[in-house]
């Protein structure tokens, strides 16, 4: 008895199973869909009916669906994909046979596909669409200074780490990005200014020798690095090395609403993750300043020691009546204006991110580049103002 059950449950399925009759018909494509087209059945004709919207070549298409006993949202689904395949190859599809409750399933799986895909507009013009890109960036522009304006206040105001309730400054926090910031990138500071004064000082020398004043090379490099390479090389990887950094931490935190979390239990978001981070950037970046500018002295000194014979006594010498105390500081007065840009574009653009990792890789770039092109227009604009006050 048992043996005859599980026969009869075997042959059910069978029956119950979706099929598809092809079948041509005064030149167009009849198919007779029979069976149960429900989500348990319809992966057995999904190949086949993929196969069927792949070939159809623009021909008429009919689909008769009186032999189908039961359908579901999948079923529906993969009648209307082919449908809309037929459609798409420049045939004419006709639907026969439907029940009811199938038409009005078929209706809504058509709607809901019509939803997905908007029909497109027309797109205006070249002079339009560049006037569109230029009224946007204008825009963009004004939310990222609002909001670089947002951050700088509350950060002058001070670290506030509970929204209006004192200045609560955690001190360890800002010791920690000093150590990151600043003790973590001396290396890479040290290296890149050592190769950047020994390659000022190799092509001044080259080009001095046809005049027979190799010794201006001192004046040359004391002055190009400790006004404007030395402090500029240093924001720029400081810029690549701790604002991505900071935005990177930022927007991973945004993307998984820790920044919403510290509102909610009464903290300010800008105290607790901005302020330990820019305060540590303007003492950190007038430090690497200076080891910055020694480190491309003491390059240059190895270069034309070995290219031009300059001995480091009388390099130092002749540097003492290039430069002045005026010189120096030209370059460190830029460092904490350059290290607060840094900070505020960087966390700028951790508040911008969204909940993908897209958005993320998006705003760490934007945020690098953003820093280094503001980094660079500032060092041009306190060279004009030096310039015009004789400094």
């Amino acid at each position: 008895m048992l043996n005859n059950r599980s026969s009869e449950a075997s042959l059910s399925g069978t029956v119950n199973r979706p099929s598809v009759e092809e079948v041509e018909e005064d030149g167009r494509l009849v198919l007779r869909l029979a069976g149960r087209w429900t989500t348990r059945n319809v992966a057995g004709v999904d190949d086949a009916m993929n196969r069927l919207g792949s070939r159809m070549g623009g021909r008429p298409l009919v689909l008769d669906l009186s032999g189908i006993e039961r359908m579901d949202t999948a079923g529906a689904w993969l009648i209307d994909r082919l449908c809309e395949r037929a459609k798409a190859g420049g045939g004419e599809v006709a639907v026969e046979g439907q029940s009811p409750s199938m038409d009005v399933l078929l209706n809504a799986i058509d709607a809901a596909r019509a939803l997905e895909r908007p029909e497109k507009a027309a797109r205006p013009n070249v002079v339009l669409r560049l006037l569109e890109g230029i009224g946007r960036s204008v825009y963009g522009a004004r939310d990222d200074f609002l909001a670089a304006m947002n951050i700088l206040g509350a950060t002058i105001r001070g670290g506030q780490m509970k929204s209006g309730r004192g200045h609560g400054i955690n001190f360890t926090a800002i010791f920690h990005q000093i150590d990151r910031m600043g003790v973590g990138a001396i290396p890479v500071i040290l290296l890149m200014s050592t190769i950047v004064g020994a390659i000022v000082a190799q092509q001044g020398a080259f080009q001095l020798r046809y005049f027979g004043a190799d010794i201006f090379v001192v004046d040359l490099v004391g002055i190009l690095v400790l006004r404007e390479l030395g402090v500029l090389m240093t924001a720029i990887m400081i810029a690549g090395r701790s604002g991505s950094a900071i935005t990177a931490e930022i927007g991973s935190m945004k993307m998984r609403e820790e920044v919403d979390a510290l509102t909610v239990i009464g903290l300010n978001p800008v105290g607790v993750l901005v302020f330990p981070r820019l305060v540590a950037l303007v003492i950190a970046l007038p430090c690497l300043t200076v080891l910055a500018n020694f480190a491309a002295i003491g390059g240059a000194i190895g270069i034309t020691w070995t290219y031009s014979d300059i001995t480091p006594t009388a390099f130092i010498d002749r540097l003492r009546s290039a430069i002045d105390v005026g010189t120096i500081f030209v370059g460190l007065i830029k460092a904490p204006f350059m290290a607060m840009i840094i900070g505020i574009i960087a966390s700028v653009e951790g508040m911008k991110v969204g909940g993908s990792a897209e958005s993320l890789g998006l705003h760490v770039t934007a945020s690098v580049v953003k820093s280094i092109f503001v980094v660079v227009i500032l060092d041009g604009m306190f060279a004009i103002f030096f310039a015009q006050i004789n400094f």
